[in-house]
């Protein structure tokens, strides 16, 4: 990468506190939104800037929009008002909707980089003396060198930080060029490259049962634990992407950005702290243990009917469907298989985490007990909005004899008390973000890493194999995992509460 622009960036340590047992402070923030018309902006972005807003978790804020069209600040504000009513996760009054609309401006971006400014430099007016800069990329990657670009020449940079949506490059060459270009501009320390998968409150759960549990640290080795599956099947389609999705694929598009950003969450080693540096420190190391991934590890798929989509190549190879064995040659996983799928189209959408331990001995139990009968025992993350997580195991069914069943134990966030305060992943990442927490966020260096041991697969990938449209993908995938089977579909359903 090259070397840090020479200009004097001043920031307080990320997570910093206004004192000992004190809570965060955070200075007001003007957030810039780039791409404001566009789906994510209108399904997560807006709704979550507008329940932040409303709520004590946020400082104050503005909101400068931007976007291609060519509208006033008051269509825009009907636009914002309409997504965040249909799209929104937490109800608000017509009093906090109409005060958050009054929050934003609205500046098309054929009006050019000084427009922006002078609307940022109004916006901060109104916040005075203290306030801080959030622009947010909700651009495609190929849009996001320009935004970077107006960025520097509206002298937006000082006081700022940037989120950056996925994909970051195509391939190492391609992130070593991205990261070397946005560094001509910002510092590392002010990048933020968001996966929203790790805003999820079951995903930081992972961190929470690994290291405050004596009971699950000491076992999750390769002594313990037999293989690990991280399974995110969608049941969408393209959703007119196809330009996009015909130069990624299901690879690039999910498996760099978020299973494999998952898979650090669940392999790391203890942080020294669990704050920002150490976390990512630790999240990269386990990136640098990661084995090249052999493309004969590897299925990949594409459904039928793929080809006839508008926008799509009729002699398309790109892959709307992938699974993989990946491993990690480190002392507390070497020999493990980490099983990843994602797919398009696919039976269900789901986001699981699975860990398989491995099974006790059962020569003392009589032939027809039933034991192992149902797998082994598994401790099952669910990354839905309502997180979940469950351990099963097997127990004695009531009666005479010995015969055993899979039993489990469950808790749902939703069962507690303090469900009310749980953050839309989103939500989450852009509080974060003005915090200026890079805890949940990916640095360069584990991008590059990530890359790097893709490329045997990128180089030589196998054929895509044909999958119908609501399955779970192609059956090379049994082969893949055998002797092992895919956690899903599930055969027992999660407890709802009563």
């Amino acid at each position: 990468m090259t070397d840090l622009p020479a200009q004097t960036i001043s920031y307080p340590a990320a997570g910093a506190r206004a004192g000992r047992g004190a809570p965060d402070v955070i200075s007001p923030h003007v957030i810039t939104l780039f791409g404001a018309t566009g789906d994510l902006s209108r399904r997560k972005l807006l709704p979550g800037m507008a329940h932040l807003a409303s709520s004590a978790l946020a400082p104050s804020i503005r909101v400068v929009a931007t976007s291609l069209e060519d509208m006033d600040s008051d269509a825009f504000r009907a636009f914002a008002k309409q997504a965040v009513t249909e799209f929104g996760q937490h109800a608000l009054s017509t009093e906090q909707l109409e005060a958050f609309a009054e929050k934003i401006v609205y500046v098309p971006s054929s009006a050019g980089p000084e427009a922006l400014a002078a609307a940022v430099a109004d916006a901060e007016e109104q916040l005075g003396p203290e306030v801080r800069r959030l622009h947010y990329l909700s651009v495609p990657p190929k849009a996001a060198l320009a935004v970077i670009t107006m960025l520097r020449d509206a002298k937006l940079v000082e006081k700022s930080r940037v989120v950056m949506e996925k994909p970051f490059g195509t391939d190492l060459a391609s992130a070593i060029v991205l990261n070397d270009q946005v560094h001509e501009t910002f510092h590392e320390s002010q990048i933020f490259r968001i996966d929203h998968f790790l805003g999820k409150e079951a995903a930081q759960n992972i961190l929470a049962f690994r290291f405050a549990n004596g009971l699950f640290e000491p076992i999750w080795n390769r002594n313990f634990i037999d293989h690990i599956q991280i399974d995110i099947p969608e049941t969408l389609g393209l959703d007119k992407r196809a330009s996009f999705y015909e130069a990624t694929g299901a690879y690039k598009d999910m498996v760099v950005t978020h299973l494999l950003q998952v898979l650090a969450f669940v392999a790391m080693e203890p942080p020294t702290a669990l704050e920002p540096r150490a976390i990512s420190e630790e999240k990269n190391k386990v990136f640098r243990s990661m084995l090249p991934i052999d493309p004969r590890d590897v299925v990949r798929g594409q459904y039928t009917g793929y080809l006839d989509e508008e926008g799509v190549a009729r002699d398309s190879d790109t892959e709307t469907f992938i699974a993989m064995r990946v491993g990690l040659d480190n002392w507390r996983w070497a020999g493990v298989p980490f099983y990843l799928r994602t797919g398009k189209k696919m039976a269900e959408g789901m986001r699981i985490i699975s860990i398989a331990f491995k099974e006790a001995p059962r020569t003392m139990f009589p032939a027809n007990s039933g034991v192992g009968a149902s797998g082994p025992d598994h401790l099952t993350f669910d990354l839905a909005e309502d997180s979940k997580v469950s351990l099963s195991f097997y127990g004695k069914r009531p009666g005479p004899g010995m015969k055993l069943d899979k039993l489990s134990m469950q808790f749902s966030t939703h069962e507690t008390e303090r469900a009310g305060d749980v953050l839309e992943a989103y939500e989450r990442l852009i509080l974060d973000a003005m915090r200026g927490d890079h805890t949940l966020f990916t640095t360069a260096e584990g991008i590059e890493s990530l890359w790097e041991r893709s490329a045997p697969l990128l180089e030589d990938p196998p054929p895509v194999k044909p999958y119908a449209p609501g399955t779970w993908g192609p059956n090379a995938i049994h082969q893949l995992i055998a002797p092992h089977a895919w956690r899903l579909p599930f055969e027992r359903v999660w407890r709802q509460k009563k």
